[in-house]
């Protein structure tokens, strides 16, 4: 089960449609959906943890603990609102898409993509771009 949760003022619009989304993207990979949580808070919330837990003392947009087993996809993604809205302006899109580009790099890194290598993080990026294209696939079938 995908869950939203919130530590900010911050709320998703179209939980359902998100959801949707992202249990789609998971399929595309032939994965299964166990619970999954996503935290949105800010930028101090999730630099304490960035901190606390990986001994980074820098800001950024996505914190993911992965508890998955298998092909079985857990764990908790932490999402800072702060960020997300600063690289939408940074990259010159919308907050909604970059938004979407951060939620499901964090499901990419529980199917198992990595980002620290520039191979990996150009992989990553395509696997973005493919399953953010589902979302518009899925939201155009409803009309």
């Amino acid at each position: 089960m995908i869950e939203f949760n919130y530590e900010n003022d911050f709320q998703l619009q179209n939980v359902e449609g998100h959801r949707d989304w992202l249990m789609a993207a998971i399929d595309s990979e032939q994965k299964q959906c166990g619970d999954i949580s996503f935290i949105f808070c800010d930028d101090e919330y999730l630099h304490r943890l960035n901190l606390d837990f990986l001994n980074h003392d820098t800001l950024t947009d996505i914190i993911s603990f992965d508890y998955s087993v298998g092909d079985l996809l857990q764990g908790d993604i932490f999402i800072s609102t702060e960020r997300v809205t600063e690289n939408a302006l940074d990259f010159n899109v919308s907050f909604d898409d970059e938004l979407r580009r951060v939620l499901v790099h964090g499901v990419l890194h529980f199917c198992g993509y990595k980002d620290k290598t520039e191979e990996e993080a150009t992989q990553m990026r395509l696997k973005e771009e493919e399953k953010m294209s589902l979302f518009h696939v899925e939201r155009s079938s409803d009309k």
